[in-house]
């Protein structure tokens, strides 16, 4: 079962056929914009952590999800970006390279336990979403997690990856014993939602 949101309703497409339309889960949450968070990204990204979110078409939830407390976020080409670091034998690594958009979803402490999940099961053989009790719904075709404080939702404007003899400081090459260096993914913040009290 995933969500699919269209003029303040949720539809619920189940695999097995027939629609059903309750009261839209985005009732939930409201749109500001970047400029308006006010919570720190320090403490979000580095402490609270984030779920990269992209479509999966191999996953019954519709999406998988990996753990992340390594990104950044500021003004570029003056736009709100984001920058997300993926190494390149994460099953997530394939899918953003597939897709131009996806969201930063911060469930926050109370879904520490689902944060671990997500961060320690591949989705290349599973629903980890599913598998870790979070739910998926759709916003503007993007895939994003119900129990997020706050939803971040990206489109990609530059790639690139992060290489040896570029590093002016050696220290944080301790990293990269194998030379899996990260994949950086710029990404235009397109919108912010924050879900109310």
């Amino acid at each position: 079962t995933f969500f699919n949101f269209m003029k303040g309703f949720c539809v619920i497409e189940s695999l097995a056929g027939g629609d059903l339309i309750i009261p839209a889960i985005m009732e939930k949450f409201k749109e500001i914009l970047p400029e308006a968070l006010d919570r720190n990204l320090f403490e979000l990204i580095g402490k609270s952590w984030m779920l990269i979110t992209l479509p999966d078409k191999n996953s019954q939830s519709g999406a998988n999800a990996m753990t992340a407390s390594w990104g950044c976020a500021g003004i570029l080409w003056g736009k709100p970006v984001c920058t997300v670091f993926i190494r390149p034998q994460r099953y997530t690594f394939g899918l953003i390279e597939e897709n131009d958009r996806y969201s930063l979803c911060f469930p926050g402490e109370k879904y520490r336990s689902a944060l671990n999940y997500c961060g320690s099961h591949s989705g290349k053989n599973e629903d980890k979403l599913k598998n870790a009790g979070l739910t998926v719904f759709q916003y503007d075709n993007v895939p994003c997690i119900e129990q997020s404080e706050i939803v971040i939702v990206c489109k990609k404007l530059y790639a690139d990856d992060l290489k040896k003899d570029a590093f002016t400081d050696i220290s944080p090459l301790s990293n990269y014993a194998k030379n899996d260096f990260h994949r950086f993914y710029v990404s235009q913040i397109e919108k912010v939602l924050i879900k109310e009290s």
